[in-house]
């Protein structure tokens, strides 16, 4: 089965184009599926897969007591799986069609006040390389709500700051994003005094760079963004993703126009950008508690 497992992956990474978090869940997913078809069934090839097999798998899962979005995903994932093997012929029918996945609350993400992410940007002070660099990071993402993935992924090739745009590429697609005055004059800044004096190696084409001169990580602009945070005095949990949050639910606030939010932030799907409707609601709903 996992010879299976890996053509799947192979699949969707070369026709499907999708994202390289969504395979390692995949590959993850549904792994644990075929070591417990083999342990429980003994189940070892996709051929023989059945849906009282799939539906004994969730069984165990929610007697484990996994948590409801967990239990969506691994039945996405086996979904998508299944699918895949239909269309190869290995199956004859879908086995995982009758498969419903739990009720999953969405929970509305952390915004925080316009007010407050003013005093995010404040707390950057000072003209050394390194607060240079995190002031036009920190700008640039607020001013656009790419993906911290996109954000650390930016080559200089792929700024226009005659124009101010820039172009985001993950798994072969590329969108391009239009940014403010404010996010273009912490970028100049960072290009002409900054940059040259972090980068360790004149080929360095990584628009952001850590103090090693490396491409900056993940984890690195977490631990900087954290700081900041604290400085500015801000005790909710504030994470890379939460300004992509605020972008999208300040925009909406003001009137923007929903399909337009949708392109900006790269949705495939609109549904996922009407949750910031309800994050203005439950924000107003709480003004109204504490004038009471």
């Amino acid at each position: 089965m996992e010879a299976q497992i890996e053509s799947f992956i192979e699949y969707c990474h070369k026709v499907k184009g999708t994202s390289r978090n969504t395979e390692l869940s995949y590959r993850r997913d549904l792994y644990q599926l075929a070591g417990f078809l083999r342990a429980w069934y003994q189940i070892t090839r996709v051929e023989d897969l059945t849906a009282t097999a799939l539906y004994g798998y969730i069984r165990f899962l929610e007697e484990k007591q996994r948590k409801a979005a967990t239990i969506s995903r691994n039945i996405a994932s086996i979904r998508a799986f299944c699918h895949y093997l239909v269309r190869e012929g290995v199956l004859m029918m879908d086995v995982s069609e009758t498969l419903k996945a739990p009720r999953v609350e969405k929970k509305l993400p952390g915004v925080l006040s316009p007010e407050e992410v003013e005093r995010l940007m404040d707390a950057v002070q000072g003209t050394s390389p390194k607060e240079l660099r995190d002031k036009a990071m920190l700008e640039l993402l607020y001013a656009t709500g790419i993906r911290v993935s996109e954000l650390i992924g930016l080559k200089l090739s792929d700024v226009n700051l005659k124009l101010s745009f820039l172009f985001c590429t993950e798994q072969n697609r590329q969108r391009t994003v239009l940014f403010g005055n404010k996010a273009k004059a912490a970028l100049e800044a960072y290009l002409q005094h900054g940059r040259q004096a972090l980068v360790a190696e004149e080929t360095q084409q990584a628009l952001f760079v850590n103090c090693a001169g490396k491409p900056m990580s993940r984890q690195g602009f977490w631990k900087l963004l954290k700081g900041y945070a604290q400085r500015a005095g801000i005790t909710e949990e504030v994470t890379p993703h939460t300004l992509r949050h605020c972008f999208a639910a300040h925009l909406v606030a003001n009137g923007t126009n929903l399909q337009s939010v949708q392109e900006m932030l790269g949705h495939a799907d609109i549904s996922t950008t009407q949750i910031y409707i309800n994050v203005n609601q439950e924000q107003i709903r709480e003004e109204k508690r504490l004038i009471r």
